[in-house]
């Protein structure tokens, strides 16, 4: 049995993109018959998983550096391949083992972004091409001579896979596996009845589910309701972002409501309850949500960034909105709440194409390539 390093920065039930993959896609390599083990930093949680998992505690810099490295060595030592989820971990080995990084944005960017190191309006597509002071120069670097130095990477859209292939690295190493998921089960409730129990007044109302970073455009959202009197938004999800938005949505009152972190099931509940999902946000390489939303029948409207025009059919199961174009933006809403039941009867056409089981299927076969 092949024994897997799973490297990874954040993980279950830490919201994300990357822990709602590896929560769903772990078992199923399980059962393709890899042995696990998986190293993410975070506070130890009960939460059981089915295999070996070590959360290194998030305190000081240079103390949970160490401490990541030093119980990734005993996985090095122990494994035959790594598989990391992200960049910049200490992954410190005597051996020389295939590895394999999932990539699902730019790290360079977003660290840049949180530490103000680029003006707020550069976006990810914008960063590529930016020249900044000389940190910025060197985050860019540094995350492409780390992904070069792979044996192959992974990633979920075409929008990624281009910007990889940017980066320097041999087109014959990125392998595009889209994300994907279960269909998750419908709440035993119709929409009305959620609406009902949840107290929600009979207004248009959106959702928006997400970690809350700058990047997400949710103030772009709130900008947008204000001149909207009629219209509700709930904000699902938590993140450092969080208190800035909640000081920009008083003077909506009521029509904002921020829930935080919920259960994936509640948050389903919620789709399912509102009129749409938006998601305006600045960069997605393949996002989880506008998935789960689609199974759910609930249409999008969505950034017309990353992958979400890879997922979202404009005018079939919701709407893209260029960013940042605020006209656009309250036109794509009113357009959205307007053909909200046609665009419902059409979400699940075309998700075919986002089978969990290919997802999986995929990349058993390429870490098994790589042994």
């Amino acid at each position: 049995m092949p024994k897997l390093f799973l490297a990874s920065g954040i993980f279950h039930p830490e919201p994300g993109g990357p822990s709602t993959y590896l929560k769903t896609i772990l078992p199923a390599l399980q059962a393709a018959d890899w042995d696990l083990r998986v190293l993410t930093y975070g506070n130890d949680l009960a939460n059981s998983y089915p295999y070996p998992l070590t959360r290194i505690k998030r305190q000081q810099l240079l103390l949970r550096y160490s401490r990541y490295a030093l119980a990734a060595q005993r996985h090095l030592a122990w494994a035959d391949l790594v598989f990391a989820q992200t960049i910049d971990l200490p992954l410190w080995g005597a051996r020389r083992l295939p590895r394999v990084v999932k990539v699902v944005g730019d790290q360079a960017w977003e660290r840049c972004v949180r530490k103000g190191w680029i003006p707020p309006e550069i976006g990810l597509d914008e960063f590529q091409h930016y020249a900044g002071a000389a940190r910025v120069t060197w985050q860019k670097r540094a995350r492409s001579r780390q992904i070069r130095a792979m044996d192959a990477v992974i990633v979920p859209s075409n929008y990624l896979k281009r910007m990889v292939a940017s980066w320097g690295v041999e087109p014959a190493k990125i392998h595009l596996i889209h994300n994907a998921l279960s269909p998750p089960a419908a709440p035993g409730q119709s929409k009305e009845e959620i609406r009902s129990d949840l107290g929600w007044p009979d207004r248009p109302t959106l959702v928006t589910v997400a970690r809350l970073q700058p990047w997400k455009g949710i103030d772009h959202l709130l900008a947008a309701i204000s001149g909207m009197p009629d219209l509700c938004l709930v904000v699902v999800g938590d993140g450092p972002d969080r208190s800035r938005l909640e000081r920009l949505a008083q003077p909506l009152g009521d029509r904002v409501l921020f829930t935080g972190q919920l259960a994936s099931d509640e948050a389903h509940r919620l789709m399912v309850a509102a009129d749409g999902l938006a998601l305006y946000s600045g960069y997605e390489g393949l996002s989880h949500t506008v998935l789960e939303s689609l199974h759910l029948g609930t249409p999008v409207l969505a950034s017309d960034k990353g992958g979400n025009s890879e997922l979202v059919r404009q005018g079939l199961n919701g709407v893209l909105v260029p960013h940042v174009d605020m006209a656009a933006l309250r036109r794509g809403i009113q357009e959205l709440l307007q053909r909200r039941d046609e665009f419902a009867e059409n979400c699940r056409a075309g998700l075919e194409r986002f089978s969990f089981t290919t997802m999986v299927e995929e990349t058993d076969a390429l870490l098994k390539s790589l042994l």
